[in-house]
């Protein structure tokens, strides 16, 4: 990798902050830009740039006007929406998969299919059309039956349903609200794991695994968001059970984007499920996770603009530095989401503390006060020897703080000690 490179970041969320810090920590990196960013960032020497992660027209010129070395893509709607052909069409470098592998993520029938295919263990899984053809589907599968919308949906776009009478309730929403193709699983239940791979055409790494909390509350109770929290490493998964997910699962994966001829040049999220089986897939996302990236990136000790940098550039990818230090996540969020979330509330003044750091998400920034902006405000990250011990520190710093009109859970990581 050159020396003194500038590097751009595109997106606006946690995720991104913490991308943007890891590449920060290279010492050939001069500078990192955000765009969109949030104003959040800027505490750590990110620089934001006005420009909507949709405008690619915009973006390419930022990267001309500001001798940009390559481009991080960091949310799935501006890979799906083709970020990736458009900037390799005028030769720019980017990191991220282009519009054809993005629909791994951007359908979960494309998915399922490709999964199928080869022969990757998943849910059993049907495709619909129709309201009534959906509903009258439901015969096929147990309660509970798991409902998925075919495109993107922020994380919230999958429903549990108890009951077939919940089901048809919630199918019938889905078409309302315009989805074209409706997919139904049979439920798998176990413990969910996160695994990230960056790819290229030389081969892959995998990152540091974490596990996620989708649910608004504790317990697993309420809504699914986008994530409230997350932890790593996972104590509690085995070296065999980790040898599965290899063999079973990111092997064939791996051989089934190359016999489809991908040329996938970017990360690989697979949600994983444990069950009584085997491991198996509930879905591919083609970019990190969020809250997840905030807990995998500072375990990654190699120099992680190093590995993007050869991922891009098709040379071999160095091998990994892991750190086993364990760093959990604890999403702060407006009161109300994941549905109409309060905006607009003032947000405490975070004293800076050893072994904890704050990545923001969606705040606004005015004479110096931080306000929340609607949905999943900032997460606070703790770093320490076990996951009890990174728990205890984030609720602790927490709890010295008030947070009106907010909320978080208080159980992430628990599942790794109790």
């Amino acid at each position: 990798m050159k020396e003194n490179v500038n590097l751009l970041v595109v997106g606006s969320g946690g995720r991104e902050h913490a991308i943007c810090k890891a590449l920060l920590k290279s010492e050939k990196v001069a500078k990192v830009y955000c765009a969109p960013g949030n104003p959040g960032m800027t505490f750590d020497g990110i620089e934001v740039v006005a420009i909507n992660e949709l405008n690619f027209d915009a973006l390419k010129g930022f990267v001309y006007d500001n001798d940009i070395e390559w481009t991080f893509v960091g949310p799935e709607d501006a890979l799906v929406a083709g970020i990736v052909d458009s900037f390799r069409e005028d030769n720019l470098k980017i990191f991220g998969p282009d519009k054809r592998a993005a629909q791994l993520e951007g359908s979960k029938n494309y998915a399922m299919e490709f999964m199928d295919k080869y022969h990757i263990p998943t849910a059993k899984f049907k495709t619909y059309t129709t309201s009534d053809e959906t509903i009258a589907g439901l015969k096929e599968f147990d309660e509970p039956v798991v409902i998925k919308e075919d495109g993107l949906a922020a994380g919230k776009g999958v429903v549990i349903a108890q009951s077939y009478q919940e089901a048809e309730d919630e199918i019938r929403l889905m078409f309302r609200k315009g989805q074209k193709k409706v997919v139904l699983e049979e439920f798998l239940a176990g413990n969910e794991y996160s695994m990230f791979l960056v790819l290229s055409d030389k081969g892959y790494r995998i990152l540091p695994m974490a596990q996620d909390h989708k649910r608004a509350y504790d317990n697993d109770e309420g809504l699914n968001t986008g994530g409230m929290g997350a932890y790593s490493p996972l104590p509690q998964l085995s070296d065999a059970e980790y040898q599965a997910m290899i063999t079973d699962i990111v092997e064939p994966t791996v051989k089934g984007l190359e016999a489809g001829d991908y040329h996938y040049h970017g990360i690989l999220y697979i949600g994983m499920i444990m069950t009584k089986e085997g491991p198996k897939v509930i879905e591919y996302n083609v970019r990190l996770g969020d809250p997840e990236t905030q807990v995998v990136l500072p375990r990654v000790e190699s120099d992680f603009a190093e590995l993007i940098d050869a991922a891009i550039n098709d040379k071999q990818l160095p091998e990994l530095k892991i750190s086993d230090k364990a760093y959990l996540n604890v999403v702060v969020a407006g009161a109300g989401y994941p549905k109409q979330a309060v905006k607009g509330q003032a947000l405490p003044k975070l004293e800076s503390q050893k072994d904890i750091y704050t990545i923001y998400a969606n705040v606004k920034i005015e004479d110096e006060v931080v306000y929340g902006n609607g949905g999943r405000i900032l997460s606070i990250v703790g770093e320490a020897s076990t996951i009890k011990e990174a728990h205890k520190l984030v609720y602790k710093y927490l709890e010295n703080y008030k947070w009106n009109d907010c909320f978080y859970r208080h159980d992430i990581g628990v599942k790794a000690f109790k």
